[in-house]
């Protein structure tokens, strides 16, 4: 049981910590690029966001809520993911933000990173639609019509969708185990509008993460499983060359042929 843990702790810690920073020392500040541009905007709208006419701005591109049109509220939610919460502290959020999306970007690249976060913070918007069109009760997924003037902005859904991905990919069980429990116990400590959409993200984030390993474990076309599960090509290009390791193919005499024969 020591040599268990040790060993998943060992290996969470280089896959998640080491191979990052690694990847930091080795591309320097341009490895985080994505992770500062979002910090910059976080700081950027929350900036603007306490100013009449700023206020305004960020009310046009980037406020959100289930009342709105959905092609409208489609439109707004990349920028929604950058527009902070007012009742917030909003340099611990930017903390988190930066972590996560430094990690992720050194880990998983840019274009990965973007997906995850907009598609966590998308499922999270469009669930409280459902929810919404559920009504009170069922089991308490239901929310009443007023929740669809509840402002529904900010990266933290993009944050636990990513660490949770992170987690996922990375094979990372104590990271999994602290965003998932978190957002749990925050879920029972303040069941808001807030804390659904971090459960949401999360699920979306673990079938997202699901999905990449299937496609990642499934050999690529023209390829063949070996008995002990590496790949092998199908279709392999002998050439004769010096150095060539392949041997040349056996030459049939006359004498072995007319045996045959």
């Amino acid at each position: 049981m020591v040599r268990f843990v040790g060993g998943t702790l060992l290996g969470e810690w280089r896959g998640v910590v080491v191979e990052p920073v690694r990847g930091l020392v080795h591309r320097g500040v341009g490895g985080v690029s994505l992770a500062l541009l979002a910090t910059f905007g976080v700081i950027f709208f929350h900036a603007i966001h306490v100013t009449p006419s700023g206020a305004v701005v960020v009310r046009l591109l980037g406020e959100v809520r289930a009342d709105l049109p959905l092609p409208l509220a489609l439109l707004r939610t990349p920028v929604s993911l950058f527009v902070p919460a007012l009742d917030l502290p909003v340099w611990a959020g930017i903390t988190q933000l930066f972590l996560a999306f430094a990690l992720a970007e050194l880990s998983l690249g840019r274009t990965r990173t973007l997906v995850v976060a907009y598609a966590t913070t998308l499922a999270g918007t469009l669930s409280v639609r459902v929810m919404i069109a559920l009504g009170p009760g069922w089991w308490g997924l239901g929310l009443p019509p007023e929740i669809g003037q509840v402002l529904d902005t900010g990266p933290s859904a993009a944050v636990v969708g990513l660490f949770t991905y992170i987690a996922v990919t990375r094979r990372a069980p104590v990271l999994f185990a602290f965003t998932g429990g978190s957002m749990v116990l925050e879920s029972v400590v303040k069941p808001n509008l807030a804390a659904r959409e971090h459960l949401i993200a999360i699920f979306a984030a673990i079938v997202l993460g699901l999905i990449d390993g299937r496609l990642r474990a499934r050999p690529p076309r023209n390829e063949a499983v070996l008995p002990d599960g590496g790949w092998a090509g199908r279709r392999r290009r002998f050439t004769r060359g010096p150095g060539s390791s392949v041997p040349e193919p056996r030459k049939v005499t006359e004498d072995a042929t007319n045996d045959r024969g």
